[in-house]
C-alpha cells in the first residue's frame, strides 16, 4: 500500500468548510485530513514493515479539489493546432496571410481547414469568400469561427458543395447572400455548415487521437481532471473508444450525444448502443450518460432565441432549433432512457423553452435524481429565475463571458440593447434563488483555464480592471462560491457522488483528484487569479501534471 502525506500548506476542503494543514492518501484514495486524524494513520503506517510512505511538502501552497469543466469541446480544442493558425490573428489580412502560408507549406492537402477566427473583426461577422480566394483559389478552404456556429469558406469550397444562388435556406441554418442572391461565403448554424461538411473529408483517426491527447495535456496543466464533452457525434465516439482501448485517456470524460431534430428518431437507438459500448469498456475515466440539445444559436449571429425581438431587426426573435413541443417530447424520451439532459440555451426564450421541456418531462416521467443542465443561460427572464431551483436544474455558466470585452461591446450589446445586456449571466441570482450553479468554459470558443474564469466571476471586470466596481456588480460571486462552482458543483453535475470513485471533494473515501496552487487564491486580487500557478494536478493520487 502506497501512502502519501501532504503537509506544510493550506488544504481547502470546500466552500464553508474549515481548512486543514495535512492530508493522507492511500492508493489514490483520501483517508484522513487534519493533524490528529493524519497522525493516527501515519502511526499505523510506520508500524508496518516495508510500508511505502511519500512525504509531499506543499511549501506553503494551496491544495484543493481539482477543477471540472462542465461544458467544453475537447476534440475541437485539440484540433485547433492542426491547419492554419488563425486564432491569434487580429485582422482579416492576417488571416489571409496565415492561410496562404499554410497552403504553400502543405501543397498536398486537398482541403485546407482550420479554427478559429474572431468573428468580431468584420461588421456583423460576415466574411467574404473572395477574401479567402486571394490566399487560395484552387483548393477549398473552410475556417470555423470562434463561436463554432459559423464557418467561412472560399469560392472553391462553395462550388464543391454546390452552394449557389439557387440553394434554398436550410433548416436550422442561414446562408448570408450578396444582393444578387449568391452566397457571400459565411455559413451560419448547423443546417448551413452541414452543406459543406457533407463534402469535406474527415480527419484521419490518428489526427483525432492526437487532438484528444493535446486537449488532455492542456486541461491537466490548468488543474482540470473531468470534462463534459458537450457535443459528441459518432466519429467522436470512435475516438474516445480508441483512446480508452489504447490506454490514452489522461483524465475523466463524460460524453453528451448530440441530438439533431432532423433525425432524432434514428439517433436515439444509436445513442443507446453507444452508451452500452462505452459502459462495456469499464473504464473509470470514461462515461456516456448525457444527451446534448441545442435550443437556439448565439446572440452574435442573431440566432439566439429571444422573447422580445433583436434591436437590429424589429421582427427577428432569433432561431428555435426545435419547433413547437418537439423539444419537450425529445427530452422526455431521452430522460425515459436514463440519460441526463444537457440543453444549450442562450436567449431568454430558449431558456424558457428548455425549462418548459424539463418541467414537461418531470410531469410525465415522474420524480427522480436527474440533474438536468441548461448550459450558458446567458439571458434569464426574471419570471423564470425561480424555476431553476423548483425543477432542480443546474445552470452551467461560463464565467469568462461575464465582462465588457470586445465581443460584448461590439457584437452583443448592439443586438440586444442595454436593458437586456445588464440581465446577462445572472450567476449570483441563480444561487440566491436556491438554484444550482456550475461552471464550464466552452473551450475552445474561449479559454479553458478555470482561474481565468474565476477572475471574472469575482470581479465582473476585464483584465484592465474595467469598469470600476465591476459590470453588473450585483452578480459578483465571492471567491469560495466561485471555487466551489468550478469543483464540487461540477462534480454534482457529473453525479460524482454516485460513482465508485467519488471526486470533487476532499474527504475520506474520495478519489485523490486535486490540485496544488502556488498561493491561496482567496488572498489574491481578481486580476492576480489568472496568473496563479498550478504547481501540480493529481488524478487518483498520481501527479499527472507538474509545473516542475
Amino acid at each position: 500500500m502506497k501512502t502519501q502525506h501532504f503537509h506544510n500548506g493550506t488544504i481547502w476542503l470546500g466552500a464553508g468548510a474549515q481548512t486543514e494543514d495535512s492530508l493522507v492518501v492511500q492508493d489514490g484514495t483520501v483517508v484522513a485530513s487534519g493533524s490528529h486524524a493524519v497522525a493516527a494513520v501515519l502511526d499505523q503506517v510506520s508500524s508496518h514493515v516495508g510500508a511505502e510512505l511519500e512525504s509531499i511538502d506543499l511549501d506553503g501552497g494551496f491544495l484543493m479539489p481539482s477543477f471540472g469543466d462542465g461544458h467544453a469541446h475537447p476534440i475541437f480544442g485539440g484540433m485547433e493546432a492542426e491547419g492554419p493558425q488563425v486564432r491569434s490573428c487580429t485582422s482579416v489580412e492576417e488571416i489571409i496571410a496565415e492561410v496562404e502560408r499554410y497552403a504553400e507549406a502543405h501543397p498536398d492537402d486537398d482541403w485546407i481547414t482550420g479554427a478559429s477566427y474572431d468573428g468580431s473583426l468584420v461588421r456583423d461577422g460576415l466574411f467574404d469568400a473572395e477574401w479567402l480566394d486571394r490566399a487560395v483559389s484552387d483548393r477549398p478552404v473552410v475556417l470555423r469561427a470562434w463561436d463554432y456556429h459559423t464557418v467561412w469558406c472560399n469560392s472553391r469550397a462553395l462550388e464543391l458543395a454546390g452552394i449557389t444562388a439557387a440553394t434554398p435556406e436550410p433548416q436550422i441554418g442561414e446562408i448570408p447572400r450578396r444582393d444578387d442572391g449568391s452566397p457571400l461565403g459565411t455559413l451560419r448554424e448547423w443546417g448551413a455548415v452541414d452543406l459543406i461538411d457533407a463534402f469535406r473529408p474527415p480527419h484521419h483517426e490518428s489526427v483525432r487521437l492526437r487532438a484528444l491527447d493535446r486537449a488532455a495535456d492542456y486541461y491537466l496543466a490548468r488543474g482540470v481532471t473531468w470534462v463534459q464533452d458537450a457535443w459528441v457525434e459518432p466519429a467522436d465516439v470512435e475516438t474516445y473508444v480508441s483512446a480508452s482501448q489504447q490506454d490514452r485517456l489522461k483524465l475523466r470524460f463524460n460524453l453528451a450525444f448530440y441530438a439533431d431534430p432532423r433525425r432524432f428518431t434514428q439517433q436515439l437507438p444509436e445513442m443507446l448502443s453507444a452508451r452500452q459500448r462505452i459502459e462495456g469498456l469499464s473504464d473509470p475515466l470514461l462515461t456516456a450518460r448525457t444527451v446534448k440539445f441545442f435550443a437556439d444559436g448565439v446572440i452574435e449571429n442573431e440566432t439566439g432565441a429571444l422573447i422580445e425581438p433583436y434591436c437590429t431587426s424589429l421582427h427577428n426573435h432569433g432561431m428555435r432549433v426545435w419547433e413547437g413541443d418537439s423539444l419537450a417530447k425529445a427530452v422526455r424520451e431521452v430522460d425515459a432512457a436514463g440519460f441526463q439532459v444537457h440543453i444549450h440555451a442562450i436567449g431568454d426564450a430558449a431558456v424558457r423553452q428548455a425549462l418548459d421541456a424539463i418541467e414537461y418531462t418531470i410531469r410525465h416521467n415522474g420524480a427522480r435524481d436527474r440533474r438536468p443542465v441548461i448550459a450558458h443561460a446567458q439571458i434569464i427572464d426574471s419570471a423564470d429565475l425561480s424555476r431553476f431551483a423548483e425543477l432542480g436544474v443546474i445552470a452551467n455558466m461560463q464565467p469568462l463571458w461575464a465582462q465588457l470585452d470586445d465581443l460584448m461591446t461590439v457584437l452583443t450589446v448592439p443586438r440586444i440593447g442595454r436593458e437586456r445586456a445588464v440581465a446577462q449571466y445572472r450567476m449570483r441570482s441563480v444561487l440566491d434563488s436556491g438554484g444550482h450553479l456550475a461552471f464550464g468554459s466552452d473551450w475552445p470558443c474561449t479559454s479553458g483555464a478555470p482561474l481565468e474564469g474565476l477572475a471574472i466571476a469575482v470581479s465582473r471586470q476585464t483584465d484592465d480592471g474595467e469598469p470600476d466596481g465591476g459590470w453588473t456588480p450585483e452578480e459578483i460571486l465571492d471567491i469560495e462560491r466561485s471555487l466551489d462552482a468550478y469543483s464540487a458543483a461540477v462534480a454534482h453535475q457529473a453525479f460524482a457522488d454516485q460513482r465508485s470513485e467519488e471526486w470533487g471533494v476532499i474527504r475520506p473515501g474520495a478519489s485523490a483528484d486535486f490540485i496544488i496552487l502556488g498561493t491561496d487564491p482567496r488572498t489574491l486580487l481578481p486580476q492576480e487569479l489568472s496568473d496563479a500557478p498550478v504547481r501540480r494536478t493529481y488524478l487518483r493520487g498520481v501527479a499527472v501534471h507538474s509545473a516542475d
